[in-house]
């Protein structure tokens, strides 16, 4: 039996009570061997037996009971493409990627938007596998890549500071 691990960034962590009912729940997928969630980094790690379990059935679980996962957009410029069926060949290709979570690409804008684990696959992945097919990908000058749990991390830190201000609000004329 062949046994895959995955590192999945998660967002909505609050204390230990979210690791372990993150562990038990993800615990009952069949084809799970082993689940480690850290609150501190912020991550869970599975292994997994990849004939019986996917990633994305990890993912989906993770979500159905009210968790986040912090994930990396981009939008990747695309030259030589000649009609619907290159775009639509390059969003195949970039689709079967391990870690990527959606893939859209028009002829129209010439533009791949990818949605990825960041723990998984970098965009440098993302523009091989797009020019091994023979494809061009266009690098902005002076562009960097964000960093993705930085973002989400953000995000839901800005998410908790106005449930607490709201809180406060109709807390304090109580008093």
């Amino acid at each position: 039996m062949t046994t895959k691990q995955v590192t999945i960034p998660i967002t909505g962590m609050t204390c230990a009570n979210c690791v372990s009912t993150i562990e038990r729940v993800t615990k009952k997928l069949p084809g799970i061997e082993s689940v480690t969630v850290n609150l501190a980094s912020e991550r869970g790690t599975w292994n997994f037996d990849p004939n019986v379990l996917t990633t994305d059935q990890i993912i989906h679980r993770i979500y159905d009971i009210g968790y986040g996962i912090a994930a990396a957009d981009v939008d990747l410029p695309i030259q030589g493409l000649h009609d619907d069926t290159d775009a639509r060949r390059v969003q195949e290709t970039v689709s079967k990627i391990e870690g990527v979570l959606k893939a859209s690409v028009s002829f129209a804008t010439e533009k791949a938007s990818i949605e990825y684990l960041p723990t998984m696959v970098g965009q440098g992945d993302l523009r091989r596998a797009i020019e091994a097919i023979g494809f061009k990908t266009i690098v902005a000058e002076g562009a960097s890549s964000e960093d993705a749990e930085a973002i989400a991390r953000a995000a839901e830190f800005a998410h908790q500071r106005r449930r607490l201000i709201g809180g406060l609000v109709f807390t304090l004329p109580l008093f």
